[in-house]
């Protein structure tokens, strides 16, 4: 059993190091369009991104943890029943992620100062150095790209279709996470059979770089859940 990691909008694999030093095993992917060619716009076309990953790495009983817009696209393989993932974490995120209107504007019309304002929000303690790195990723992946991830999050609701989902399924969200705050990941355990929700002391919306040893405890007693009852 192997925990794959997929990242959220804006951002790339590098947003999970604390998890691959904890899990050394694990691989964090980054999404096409990011740092390599290729331009998804849609979680339907992130999804089959992944599980085109899974099956070129030839991963099987994977553990899929997507945090944010990464949280829905691990939802989508789940509906689709992903014979290659037996279990999914939606890191901060939730079955239907609207963006602000004016988050989306600000990303359009003056990128540099939107991603220093949006980055401000991502962290319940927003320190100088997590916010320069932040903003340092969601420049590097560019306006084109991180504009086309938060369309393709402000289009993303799977609400309806939560009672489908036939696989377990941690949620986890930051307690002082402002852009997919703590409800997003209880209406997850409310309406998906079987699911948790969890929820992550002090922590905003990247909870993995925040708090990284909360998030890798719960990481590693759903996986052993997981594993014990599978």
């Amino acid at each position: 059993m192997k925990l794959v990691f997929v990242h959220g909008a804006g951002c790339t694999g590098a947003v999970f190091a604390p998890q691959n030093v904890a899990f050394p095993d694990s691989i964090a992917l980054t999404l096409p369009g990011h740092t390599t060619p290729g331009s998804p716009a849609t979680i339907d076309e992130f999804a089959d991104a992944v599980a085109a990953e899974l099956r070129a790495r030839d991963l099987d009983r994977v553990v899929l943890c997507g945090h944010s817009m990464g949280g829905g696209i691990a939802l989508e393989l789940a509906l689709r029943r992903e014979p290659r993932v037996c279990a999914i974490v939606m890191l901060d995120s939730g079955a239907r992620l609207r963006v602000a209107p004016a988050v989306l504007e600000g990303l359009e019309r003056d990128f540099d100062a939107a991603v220093e304002q949006l980055a401000q929000h991502f962290y319940a303690q927003p320190t100088p150095e997590r916010v320069n790195a932040s903003v340092a990723m969601l420049r590097a992946v560019g306006r084109a790209q991180t504009l086309r991830d938060f369309r393709a999050c402000d289009a993303f609701d799977r609400l309806a279709r939560l009672q489908e989902v036939n696989l377990p399924l941690l949620a986890l969200t930051g307690e002082l996470d402002v852009l997919t705050p703590p409800k997003f990941a209880i209406a997850l355990a409310d309406r998906v059979p079987g699911a948790s929700a969890r929820i992550v002391p002090g922590a905003g919306h990247l909870a993995m770089a925040e708090r990284p040893g909360d998030v890798n405890d719960a990481l590693r007693a759903f996986v052993n859940h997981v594993t014990s009852t599978s």
